[in-house]
């Protein structure tokens, strides 16, 4: 089966740029946290583009697995036309907020599993794949086995669900033979793993205190890419699935394509945080093993939470992409995801917040901008805009600040950083409408003797709004295309982003000019909400014939303290522990939970590293330079693989809302707790 490709790759001088996103799990529709990963990847590729770079972009469909065979039996049609209809519907998703890949992958293709094959039995072959047995604590949804001690509270540190004993024979991989290799790798090549959070955390928990050989078969299930020299088994859905990034794009143990030996190595893979250990350690090791260069670099985006509430069709808060593009369009939709993602840190959407952007930033900062331009062209010069050289000393901080906008914006993509990218831009948006304040052209235009300072001030805001067009284009696309025709213009060259007065004089602008973002009403918009989010728990009724209501109270059901004493201790047992004031230096979210922090907590002159389920209650930035109440003597542990060695101590209320114990006056770190 050929490569969907979506259209031909033009040669470059500054070289090829390949990006992939995960490719997503075919057990539902996405959502739009999901969807964001493909937005943040579209922005990279398109600015990729605009710099000069031959920019191969993939993306597609996870579409074996054990969770994939359940559920299609479960709605009683073959796994194959369940991923057909999932991967239908995340296309569909794909496309309609305008991303510009490349090709479009499943790993159900033909030439896919039989690249799979090949692979696994090159790996075989060499020794570095074995046949044993397994036993231990199966999670079906994440496909993956875990120790006791690796649970928190018993149940999957990855998605908090319970887990099932499990036994089977299986092949594995000796992931110990590269380790140390990979070790080098990660501490000689610092940007290999970004954010820094993610790369400590993978060398600290996972390759620092040694790698277990790799599960890599399965025979409790079929819906999978069978082992062809021992058809029971099938090939674990990571290695299915990693290797989409070679195998789609030319690589075959055979003798690879010329597609491949341009592309590879990856330039980079843009992941959710929660899939890092995968692309880190497994990945990479499996690269080794075939002797192929590894991916430049791997990114672990944060998640998109909404409003800090589960996501769930019993409660209607699900946000899905074609929902945000009905009611706000494809760019605002991207917008949004784009510039309130932090680096390292989650994001939070609301439809509130959504709309709160979409009147503040969009329609008030932009689109108003654009459109007071035209107009006042087309009102005061018949639409035609001249530089007649009539300056003054305001316009010089304008230009400054637009000619050094896209420097501004090529270091913070440079760094991946989206988000701050994108504020720049609408940097020189806000600028623009400080200076229509400045020079108040409708004072200008009643005076016959500022006529030609009144064309030059129009003049300067068109080329500014030009400017910030072009650079706006990798973000918001179809915006900046508007922008441009409505200036009668083109979409400014990178290079030329930063030189003022390129934009042609006695051009004339549309007599006509278009509102790209006009004003919501947010009542109507939470009206449609109301509407959507009754349509969701509809849904779920039918779906699974529970009311979506008393779903909701089973899963609100308070939690009621037990005020009632403890077993009487002695005082000798009370003196056994340590309790001292701390202060916490740094903190962040343990990726494997999404209960719990890490914080390092100086007590005294030790620095030691506690982990607490408070996740809920504070951020990582919250945390730090608090002073807080350790029990400093707890025996050391590890809670979702990462070693505490002390406890935060924390009050409970009657909801089950924690909140830490903190000094009431400023005591010195390190102070005895008596």
């Amino acid at each position: 089966m050929k490569m969907l490709c979506r259209k031909e790759v033009k040669l470059s001088s500054k070289g090829k740029f390949y990006i992939t996103t995960a490719i997503a799990y075919t057990s539902g529709k996405p959502h739009i946290g999901n969807t964001y990963e493909i937005i943040l990847a579209d922005a990279i590729a398109r600015y990729k583009k605009a710099e000069g770079y031959d920019v191969y972009f993939q993306t597609g469909t996870d579409e074996h697995g054990q969770k994939i065979q359940e559920k299609a039996e479960a709605t009683g049609i073959t796994p194959k036309e369940y991923v057909d209809r999932v991967a239908g519907e995340v296309k569909r998703i794909w496309d309609l907020t305008n991303t510009s890949y490349d090709n479009f992958v499943r790993t159900t293709d033909k030439d896919h599993e039989k690249c799979v094959q090949k692979i696994f039995k090159k790996l075989y072959d060499q020794g570095d794949i074995y046949k044993g047995s397994y036993e231990g604590l199966y999670c079906t949804p994440c496909e993956s086995f875990w120790t006791e001690s690796q649970l928190v509270d018993g149940k999957c540190p990855d998605c908090g669900r319970e887990v099932k004993p499990a036994k089977e024979e299986a092949y594995f991989f000796k992931m110990s033979k590269y380790a140390d290799r990979l070790i080098e790798h990660i501490q000689t090549h610092p940007d290999f793993i970004q954010p820094v959070s993610r790369k400590n955390e993978m060398m600290n928990n996972f390759l620092l205190p040694g790698l277990q050989d790799l599960c890599v078969s399965r025979t409790s299930f079929q819906w999978g890419i069978q082992v062809d020299f021992d058809p029971k088994h099938v090939v674990y859905v990571w290695l299915d699935a990693l290797t989409n990034y070679i195998t789609k794009i030319g690589y075959d143990p055979d003798g690879s394509d010329e597609v491949f030996a341009k592309n590879w190595p990856a330039d980079l893979h843009l992941i959710g945080k929660d899939i890092v250990r995968f692309h880190t350690i497994y990945w990479p090791i499996f690269l080794m093993a075939l002797d192929l260069p590894l991916p430049k670099q791997v990114f672990g985006h944060p998640w998109l939470l909404q409003g800090g509430d589960k996501m769930s069709k019993s409660k209607g808060n699900v946000i899905y992409a074609d929902d945000m593009v009905d009611l706000f369009g494809v760019d605002a939709t991207r917008y949004f995801v784009l510039h309130e993602m932090p680096f390292d840190n989650d994001g939070i959407i609301t439809w509130e917040l959504v709309a709160e952007r979409f009147n503040s930033d969009l329609a008030n900062i932009l689109g108003n901008l654009v459109n007071r331009t035209v107009s006042m062209s087309n009102k005061y010069f018949g639409g035609v805009v001249r530089s007649t050289g009539r300056t003054e000393e305001v316009d010089e901080d304008l230009k400054t600040v637009v000619t050094g906008t896209r420097d501004k914006v090529a270091e913070k993509m440079a760094g991946l950083r989206v988000a701050d990218a994108i504020t720049a831009v609408f940097d020189l948006f806000r600028r623009c409408n400080k200076y229509i304040d400045e020079t108040t052209p409708w004072v200008l235009a009643k005076d016959e003797a500022q006529e030609e300072r009144l064309a030059e001030v129009l003049y300067n805001l068109t080329e500014s709004i030009s400017i910030g067009a072009g650079l706006l284009h990798s973000f918001l696309p179809e915006t900046a295309e508007k922008i441009v025709k409505q200036l009668h213009t083109g979409l400014r060259n990178f290079e030329s982003m930063n030189q003022f007065g390129i934009y042609e004089s006695g051009t004339k602008v549309t007599d006509a000019p278009e509102i790209l973002f006009a004003r919501l009403d947010v009542k109507e918009v939470m009206a449609k909400v109301e509407a959507i989010q009754a349509a969701q728990k509809a849904e779920f009724e039918a779906e699974t014939g529970k009311s979506a209501e008393d779903t909701v109270k089973e899963d609100e059901t308070e939690v009621v303290i037990n005020l009632e004493p403890k077993e009487e201790i002695e005082y000798n047992d009370f003196m056994k522990m340590q309790f001292q004031v701390g202060e916490i230096l740094s903190c962040e979210a343990v990726e494997k939970s999404k209960k719990l922090l890490c914080s390092q907590v100086k007590i005294g002159s030790q620095v030691k590293q506690i982990v607490s389920g408070i996740r809920k209650y504070y951020s990582p930035e919250e945390m730090v330079g608090k002073k807080v109440m350790v029990l400093v003597n707890l025996k050391p542990a590890k809670l979702a693989g990462v070693l505490s060695e002390g406890m935060l101590l924390c009050a409970e209320d009657e909801n089950g809302a924690l909140s830490l114990m903190v000094p009431e006056k400023n005591m010195t770190c390190g102070a005895e707790i008596c």
